[in-house]
């Protein structure tokens, strides 16, 4: 004879396969926490890619450098003063992230580059799991399944994984939570959860406001406005005070991305902004790309409103890095893309259609195809590349000659050796950049001459797969003629030369 508890389970494992309305209170309960095995699958994906480039050398001093040292700074309680972004150059004067802090207790217990990998790839997969919960809670686990998926494989987060460091990390997890907590309807834990924000990055105030605008709209009206009201105002303060207080020139570093460009008046920049957020083509390309792995779905959910600030601005910016879906700039909107596809795929429960459960299935399927498809032509394809678990003679060569360097050294290194040496020296990139701490500056007629210590110069630029492969930030050229004019006029010797590395000391 059943007991009352066995046909509760019962109607649990049906519900898993055909889903009722959803109900106040979760009713699926799996023997296994579903959303924490994907959240384990998932760092172990992301720390594989993210540790094997950098043992490959592909991993920057821009941005992996940057960030180390600020970091570094922070665990010895130093003030985040970073050589590679300039001589005296406080990093908060460059972006406004003082929660970068928090990394700092787990630096000073792993003072190395790998401890933020693995720290960005925990924070990457940790998002998963309120995305997964909710979606369990009102889809069903199969659907479940699907959005772990699509979020875990999707091409944003694959590009922030296997790209360095960045501080937005910090901001995923935090929205994916304060999502969960919209789409229930609990106004208080979006603000609780989405307030840290705007100590992550000046213009995520931006989606505070606008999660402020969605909670008056769907909710507590003076709750969403005083949030919206923090939001545009944290921002402001950021913007115009606190980081041109911390930047040495007085100024925000990266306002001028958002200058007038080709037109001639900021008159004409605000008339021909809707254009000019579609062209170039790759713009259009990129916002199709963004709703693309939800199959657009996520477009019919008022929750997908909340990507429009950090849309706008980079569309809207002169810096052809921001347009594209390389880099780590499109991590910030999965959680919205899929928090805005499990919002449209409920609805459709809570009509109770009855051609609801057909569309569900429908719209998964078409949400594991489109995740399927994409996935080659994004960065977690590598590690299927015989080439990422083979060390070439070219690494260990370089690898031979960084040995070399000891500890505490100054040292001016290529852009791509410069992260295996910030660590344990002090470090900036060779030849010099940026020079007076001007970002985007690479006709300089003449580079201030060097003067580390060390010179550790690599002239074979590593393969960087799905990103292009090449010097940065001169050509080789010039950097062979700087490395020669080290040698000639500033007094630099060569101590060894290996497989194109070459290291040098002065004399």
């Amino acid at each position: 004879m059943r007991t009352i508890s066995d046909g509760g389970a019962l109607l649990g494992a049906l519900g898993a396969e055909t889903p009722a309305p959803a109900p106040a209170h979760p009713t699926v309960r799996p023997r296994l926490p579903l959303p924490w095995v994907w959240a384990g699958a998932l760092f172990l994906l992301y720390a594989a890619v993210a540790v094997r480039r950098h043992q490959l050398l592909r991993t920057t001093g821009y941005d992996l450098g940057i960030f180390e040292q600020a970091i570094r700074a922070y665990s010895q309680l130093r003030a985040p003063v970073v050589p590679l972004r300039g001589e005296g150059f406080n990093l908060l004067g460059d972006h406004f992230h003082p929660a970068l802090v928090v990394f700092a207790p787990l630096y000073r217990l792993w003072p190395s580059p790998l401890c933020l990998l693995v720290a960005q790839s925990a924070l990457l997969a940790l998002a998963v799991v309120p995305l997964a919960r909710w979606a369990l809670r009102v889809l069903g686990r199969r659907a479940a399944h699907v959005v772990a998926l699509g979020y875990g494989a999707s091409w944003g987060i694959a590009s922030a994984a296997a790209f360095d460091f960045h501080e937005v990390v910090l901001a995923v997890p935090l929205l994916a939570f304060a999502l969960e907590a919209l789409g229930r309807q609990r106004w208080r834990h979006a603000v609780a959860r989405s307030a840290p924000l705007l100590l992550i990055k000046e213009d995520l105030g931006l989606t505070l406001a606008a999660i402020g605008a969605y909670i008056a709209w769907k909710g507590s009206r003076r709750l969403g406005v005083t949030t919206a009201a923090a939001g545009l105002l944290g921002s402001l303060i950021e913007i115009k005070l606190l980081l041109p207080a911390f930047n040495p020139g007085g100024s925000y570093a990266h306002g001028g991305n958002l200058g007038e460009g080709a037109h001639s008046s900021l008159l004409a920049t605000l008339a021909f902004a809707p254009l000019d957020a579609l062209r170039p083509d790759i713009k259009a390309m990129t916002l199709i790309l963004v709703f693309a792995p939800s199959a657009l779905l996520a477009l019919r959910s008022p929750l997908a409103l909340l990507a429009v600030p950090t849309l706008g601005w980079r569309m809207l910016s002169q810096n052809g890095f921001h347009w594209g879906t390389a880099f780590h700039y499109s991590a910030v909107l999965m959680p919205i893309v899929f928090a805005g596809l499990i919002d449209a795929l409920a609805q459709w429960r809570r009509n109770d259609h009855p051609l609801g459960a057909r569309h569900v299935r429908a719209s998964l399927a078409t949400v594991l195809a489109v995740t399927v498809v994409l996935l080659p032509s994004f960065p977690f394809a590598q590690l299927l590349h015989r080439a990422t678990w083979h060390t070439t003679a070219h690494v260990d060569a370089a690898r031979a000659l960084l040995a070399r360097i000891p500890d505490g050294a100054t040292v001016a290194a290529s852009n791509r050796l410069a992260p295996q040496l910030t660590s344990r020296c002090e470090v900036v990139i060779f030849p010099t950049f940026p020079v007076g701490g001007r970002l985007y500056e690479y006709r300089v007629k003449r580079l201030p001459p060097p003067t580390a210590e060390w010179i550790i110069h690599d002239r074979r630029a590593p393969d960087a797969w799905p990103y292009p492969t090449g010097h940065w930030p001169y050509s080789l050229g010039r950097q062979q003629a700087e490395l020669a004019s080290a040698r000639r006029e500033h007094g630099y010797e060569v101590v060894a030369v290996r497989d194109g590395v070459t290291l040098m000391r002065r004399s």
